[in-house]
């Protein structure tokens, strides 16, 4: 910065630079939780009001609503908390944001420079400990490169491949007095990601395509990262082609759950109908996905038919994982409608007696009816039900879902069905359990007027419960949908599976009772035993006028189906109970490995 431009800045304090530069971003709310090294930052918050604070009750649960913020929004989510366990209590947070690609800045207390590596009270070495866990992290040590810093950080958490960025901050910075500059509309000079693919990929992608006799078109969270044009865009596409789409955990929403050309989730807990489409098709297109091995399965014998076309803004992702034999750079909407374009161009059409051909033998697998469980017992309650009814009593309210994670994670993604993005809110790549309750605080804070509703496990909801506190401060109307089966029933499935039915440390003896738990942070509870009073329970729930928790007790036995076990390929699949004792080999090879 030159000597002019200096003095031409607008001079404030390292503090009030923070909250000036957070609201020249558009930045609305700051999830976070006070300490000694932000003090002044608080000082700053205090003395203005364009910016509202959320006061968390955990650091972890900071980084979390932020996460449903930005997921919910498509926005920057905003966090602030301080030095040592303040920082060290945003990492899982981080992790997770880092994993599905959320965009969030975390800032974060520091103490004085000149005590940086003494040891002093509440240090840690923040930017070491974030550099695994975020896109990129910043250490400010002169307040004149404050602004500058703040900026860029938010271009770095929005741009290319979203996710976390960390800027910690001394405390002596926050209390200096520097100069403010505002945001640049320019690019920022050595981060550029390619947005604008490669027009030469694009005409090799549309001659694979129109060529194809059994393609499917592959969606990841990536779609729903870059807005909802592309996600219009794969719509149009997939349409046009009248070929089948499936999508990952996190890219639930990007096409819609009703249109027929939709094979349902793929990977582990995904359909009989989507994982036999990736293992026995010719052409797989995947877009702004990463192949992780919850949905490849066993990589030697992933998709073993097909040729591959990747799509992604990230260049790193691609060939990471899975060979591809066509590689795209670019944002996936921009892709997308190259590739549309490409395609109206091109005169012969794809063969449809082909196509005809493929989805003959869809119908077939579709006529399995992967997610079928039994119905028979009049007074248990099956998780997968609780689901359905949940769905059918609240779908046209237009609801916003976020999760724990666990069994009823996986059946919240099977029998819930989203039909635009934005409203799936979910921990896919770190599954972190405790994700849930204050990424719905997250989404409720971002759309007041909105139905959000956490789909948990008894388990996974004590990760976080504490942010039931914060929930009744902002007298924010969250519901609390808890599939109780008094298990940690991923861990317990597993080890009746894979381990002997010995059930290790996976049965909570001592759960408290929700309703009175409910009740003693604000809210109202209510528990449901028997399928009958199901239907009645929701009503109830959704009417209630704000925050509400819900106790379903489900049945205690029940594993999540369909099931890829681990190191299984996708044609080796487990449809239920009756496939659990199954020797190698069967005809069509559902056997566990």
């Amino acid at each position: 910065m030159g000597k002019d431009e200096g003095m031409s800045a607008e001079a404030m304090s390292g503090a009030e630079i923070v909250i000036k530069a957070l609201v020249d971003q558009g930045v609305e709310v700051v999830f976070g939780y006070p300490g000694g090294a932000v003090l002044p930052i608080y000082d700053a918050l205090f003395q203005q009001n364009a910016l509202r604070h959320i006061l968390v009750r955990h650091e972890q649960g900071a980084v979390h609503a932020a996460e449903g913020y930005a997921r919910s929004t498509g926005r920057v989510g905003a966090v602030l908390v301080t030095s040592g366990p303040g920082a060290t209590n945003a990492v899982t947070g981080l992790t997770d944001a880092l994993m599905d690609s959320v965009p969030v800045l975390c800032l974060t207390g520091q103490v004085p420079t000149h005590l940086i590596g003494n040891d002093a009270f509440q240090e840690a070495d923040t930017t070491g400990i974030t550099r695994p866990c975020t896109k990129h992290n910043y250490l400010v040590k002169d307040v004149r490169d404050l602004a500058r810093v703040m900026h860029e950080a938010f271009y770095v958490a929005k741009s290319g491949r979203p996710g976390p960025v960390v800027v910690d901050l001394p405390k002596d910075v926050l209390f200096a007095s520097g100069p403010y500059t505002p945001p640049s509309d320019g690019q920022h000079k050595t981060y550029r990601p390619q947005i604008e693919p490669d027009e030469e990929r694009i005409a090799e992608a549309a001659a694979l395509i129109a060529a194809a006799k059994r393609p499917v078109l592959y969606g990841g969270g990536g779609l729903v990262n870059s807005g909802p044009i592309a996600c219009a865009r794969v719509t149009e596409l997939v349409r046009s082609l009248d070929c089948p789409c499936t999508l990952t955990l996190m890219g639930l929403g990007a096409f819609p759950a009703s249109d027929p050309h939709f094979l349902g989730m793929l990977g582990m807990h995904g359909t009989y109908e989507a994982n036999l489409a990736m293992h026995d098709c010719d052409l797989l297109v995947a877009v702004g996905a990463r192949f992780d091995d919850r949905v490849t399965g066993r990589l030697n014998a992933f998709s073993p038919y097909s040729k591959k076309i990747h799509i992604d803004i990230d260049p790193s992702s691609i060939n990471k994982n899975v060979r591809v034999d066509l590689a795209v750079v670019g944002d996936a909407a921009a892709a997308l409608g190259a590739l549309l374009e490409a395609l109206g161009r091109r005169k012969r059409s794809f063969d449809k007696a082909a196509r005809q051909e493929w989805w003959r033998k869809i119908e077939e697998w579709r006529a399995r009816d992967c997610l079928k469980y039994d119905k028979s017992g009049r007074d248990v309650i099956k998780p997968q039900y609780a689901i359905e009814r949940l769905y059918a009593l609240c779908r046209e309210r237009d609801p916003f879902i976020t999760t724990e994670v666990g069994q009823h994670q996986m059946w919240a993604a099977q029998f819930f069905k989203f039909e635009k993005p934005y409203h799936w809110m979910t921990s896919g790549g770190l599954g972190t359990m405790g994700y849930g309750l204050p990424a719905a605080v997250g989404v409720q804070v971002a759309h007041p007027e909105a139905l959000v509703i956490d789909i948990a496990g008894e388990a996974s909801i004590l990760m976080n419960i504490q942010e039931l506190s914060t929930i009744a401060q902002y007298r924010l109307p969250v519901k609390v949908f808890i599939l109780n089966n008094q298990y940690m029933g991923m861990v317990r499935q597993w080890q009746e599976l894979l381990h002997g039915g010995r059930y290790s440390e996976s049965y909570t003896a001592a759960l408290p009772d929700f309703v009175r738990l409910a009740e003693a942070f604000g809210a109202v509870g209510r528990r449901v035993e028997k399928a009958a009073d199901v239907d009645a329970a929701i009503a109830w729930m959704l009417a209630a006028p704000g925050a509400a928790i819900l106790d379903v007790a489900v049945d205690q036995r029940e594993n999540c189906f369909p099931m890829i076990p681990s190191g299984a390929a996708h044609n080796e699949m487990l449809l239920g109970p009756e496939d659990e004792a199954r020797k190698p080999a069967s005809e069509e090879g559902m056997v566990l490995v």
